[in-house]
């Protein structure tokens, strides 16, 4: 990871696997108020914070439809609206830490949520708010590391930092494979080529089209988000050079 100074504004992608935590499904607590003191950490050292979160612990549009015999689409909406709950989650969690968040909608809801706006998300964090992206990019298809993406450009983030369970990129599963090897800094065609899996591929080919540099870091570990958006080096840097 090249050094730098603090960035000014960073995404955070969330899955939504992270907020079951040991529980497996659902939403736990404990990890929605874990999640929101790292967030909040970050946020109060002066940079300002985006979220998109995921929905896999509620339901994952793809595997659904493959086993349930729903059409795709309706799938993937309903994934969307698993990931507002997320997003709702983490707004309460956030807020009672001490940080004002806004939830911004790619499906329009207004009683629960506002619906995205550019402009309105930039301003809410120009005045230090947290800002929750959910409902992905409101099509189906696309996932929401895709839909991370596209936000952090739309918002001119400097990273996309995002929260796994793991330490950084591995070239194989390191919780099922000792020997499997850490790489501290990757481009986006070496892990296009390999075929990493931490991300999709239309999301790494948006990152290297538009230069947008990602941080892979295991959020489990105190401190790893604002470690990465002070600038200092940690879990695998992905970038053009």
């Amino acid at each position: 990871m090249p050094s730098c100074d603090r960035f000014r504004r960073v995404l955070i992608k969330l899955s939504g696997e992270a907020m079951a935590g040991e529980m497996g499904f659902g939403i736990d607590p404990k990890i929605a108020n874990y999640i929101a003191k790292e967030v909040v950490a970050v946020q109060k050292s002066g940079i300002q914070v985006a979220l998109v979160v995921g929905g896999g612990n509620l339901i994952r549009g793809e595997t659904f439809s493959a086993e349930g015999g729903i059409d795709r689409s309706v799938a993937d909406q309903m994934g969307m609206l698993g990931t507002l709950m997320n997003a709702l989650a983490l707004q309460s969690s956030i807020e009672h830490a001490g940080c004002p968040t806004r939830v911004q909608s790619a499906i329009a809801i207004a009683q629960v949520a506002e619906t995205f706006i550019r402009r309105r998300a930039i301003r809410h964090l120009e005045k230090d708010r947290v800002v929750v992206f959910a409902s992905g990019t409101g099509n189906p298809y696309f996932t929401t590391d895709t839909a991370a993406v596209l936000r952090a450009l739309e918002i001119e983030a400097q990273v996309l930092i995002k929260a796994t369970r793991v330490d950084g990129i591995y070239d194989c599963d390191p919780r099922k494979h000792a020997e499997a090897k850490k790489y501290d800094s990757l481009t986006f065609n070496e892990a296009i080529s390999k075929n990493l899996a931490v991300m999709d591929q239309t999301a790494f080919t948006m990152c290297r089209e538009h230069n947008m540099p990602v941080i892979v870091l295991d959020f489990n570990q105190p401190g790893a988000l604002l470690t990465a958006a002070l600038g200092n080096k940690i879990g695998t840097y992905v970038g053009n050079e």
